[in-house]
């Protein structure tokens, strides 16, 4: 939320090893996790606000095998904190990780957006998406068919091929059901304002908040609005998210395993992943 800054990072504590462990043994994993964890949670530049301690271990069992499923991460966070653009470089870091490695099926983004409900009709009443806006609450979750995209989470970790919506962020409020064809993968990785809500919240395993200070998120929405031409209706709906936003996006963040600055430099977001996946790869030899 804008203007959180939270400061009691956990501190997570490193075993020394006595002897060699087994590289799937769930004590090795978690000890090479610690030191990654730790390492960057004590770094000054550090990409982390906080830290639940049950992430190591949750971590460790998708990794050992021990949870042998798809794993899902949902990324919440208020308009304009950062949330789009970390999930983009994990899933382009994955990604080239497994093109590098002839790897298929290893990530698939759902875009929370997409599943906003087709409000094109109004749109067109209304004579303009601007116009539109300033009668029409997008900051709600209400807004989107939360449900239907918990539904298509779910078949996706239970190994089914799904077809997802999409929505035209353009201007025109079209939503194209039965749009993209997605099969199951090892990652499932959603974004949103409402990821952490209680529609959707229990169909990811690793629950992630974005926090940016109040300065910087303003900054990032007016140079957006005016991407979209929102024109002089932008200060009314920078007010009403930032309203909303108090009371549906910040309080998520309480629900969060880990929360992340949306200020931290991109180039550490993509470091850390790198660590994630090298440790992947010694473990299981790839």
């Amino acid at each position: 939320m804008a203007g959180l800054m939270i400061k009691d990072l956990t501190v997570l504590p490193v075993k020394e090893k006595s002897k060699p462990y087994n590289k799937l043994s769930m004590i090795y994993i978690k000890d090479r996790l610690n030191k990654i964890f730790t390492r960057e949670i004590n770094s000054p530049t550090s990409i982390f606000r906080k830290v639940n301690g049950n992430v190591i271990n949750k971590l460790a069992l998708f990794i050992s095998g021990n949870l042998d499923r798809s794993c899902s991460v949902g990324i919440a966070g208020e308009t304009a904190s950062g949330k789009s653009t970390i999930a983009f470089d994990i899933i382009d870091k994955i990604q080239e990780f497994a093109d590098n490695k002839n790897l298929s099926d290893v990530i698939t983004r759902i875009n929370i957006d997409d599943y906003y409900y087709d409000r094109s009709d109004m749109v067109k009443k209304a004579g303009s998406f601007a116009e539109f806006a300033k009668h029409y609450d997008l900051d709600v979750p209400e807004a989107l068919e939360l449900e239907l995209m918990k539904e298509h989470v779910s078949k996706l970790l239970a190994g089914e091929t799904v077809y997802l919506p999409k929505y035209d962020m353009s201007g025109t409020a079209k939503r194209y059901d039965n749009f993209n064809r997605v099969k199951p993968s090892k990652i499932i990785i959603s974004e949103g304002l409402f990821a952490l809500t209680d529609k959707i919240i229990d169909a990811f395993d690793f629950k992630i908040y974005v926090d940016v200070s109040a300065s910087v998120q303003k900054e990032r929405f007016y140079i957006r609005a005016a991407e979209r031409d929102l024109g002089d209706s932008t200060d009314e709906v920078y007010m009403n998210a930032s309203d909303k936003a108090r009371i549906y996006v910040h309080p998520t963040a309480m629900k969060a395993d880990i929360i992340l600055s949306g200020e931290a430099d991109r180039e550490d977001y993509k470091r850390f992943i790198s660590e994630i996946i090298e440790l992947i790869c010694d473990v299981h030899n790839i």
